[in-house]
């Protein structure tokens, strides 16, 4: 049982949440690593939204009310910390979930699926029932991609996602938004807009910018897309982490 009170409160029951969904069959092994690396970076921003991360999530808010088809894209973990909230922007957005993995298997899909009906999603594609086609330039499972959902998609919201996928996808003239906390990284460096930032905390945040900027008319919507530039964004994010090293030098 954790403290209330304790300081890192929040952070240390995503920790859990990841070890039960780990336990449960949701989340492969290799999610707990991808979670604590992760977590490391969420240190050096202070554990909290940056001022950077939240003009880039007002980009993406813009960019999927203005997509035709958007996409949130859900693997391990994403449905251990995030389900309801994904349920919920995918509501506000009328944009549809997909279950895509990298260590896939029969049970990992039935597992999450179930999570996220729980979670109240009414539809969910990418299960192994459906007839599912493949994107180019991806030789492993997370490939293999619901017709109607990412194959067909204008813009795909990936968190916590893996590099070549996002090659993938940008390169077949989709509009992608990561959710990644290293933006050293491949999938950073290439998706469309990155939101360096925890999705416990970022997911929540897109919610509340979607239904502030759905009052917003088109042109308004298209001008903070035009007026966002990823390469800066990552070089801000970068600068916060590296002043934090900074302050640290100095005790």
């Amino acid at each position: 049982m954790i403290p209330k009170d304790h300081p890192r409160y929040k952070s240390l029951l995503s920790r859990h949440k990841v070890v039960d969904a780990y336990k449960n069959g949701i989340l492969a092994d290799a999610g707990m690593i991808a979670h604590g690396r992760g977590e490391a970076f969420d240190y050096l921003i202070g554990e909290k939204t940056t001022k950077t991360a939240e003009k880039t999530i007002e980009a993406a808010a813009a960019s999927l009310i203005l997509a035709k088809n958007p996409v949130l894209s859900v693997n391990g973990n994403t449905a251990a910390l995030v389900p309801e909230d994904i349920v919920k922007l995918a509501d506000i957005l009328d944009a549809k979930i997909e279950i895509n993995l990298f260590y896939r298997t029969p049970q990992r899909v039935k597992t999450i699926l179930k999570v996220l009906k729980e979670a109240g999603a009414k539809e969910v594609l990418g299960t192994d029932k459906e007839n599912l086609e493949h994107i180019e330039g991806i030789n492993h499972p997370r490939g293999d991609v619901s017709p109607e959902g990412i194959f067909n998609a204008d813009v795909i919201l990936v968190p916590l996602e893996d590099g070549d996928r996002t090659e993938a996808l940008v390169s077949s003239g989709k509009f992608v938004i990561a959710v990644d906390l290293n933006p050293l990284s491949r999938t950073s460096k290439t998706a469309s807009i990155t939101i360096v930032d925890n999705i416990v905390r970022t997911i929540p945040c897109l919610i509340e910018k979607v239904e502030k900027l759905k009052k917003y008319d088109k042109d308004e919507l298209k001008k903070l897309i035009e007026n966002f530039n990823n390469n800066i964004n990552l070089r801000d994010s970068l600068k916060t982490m590296l002043s934090s090293i900074e302050d640290f030098e100095k005790f």
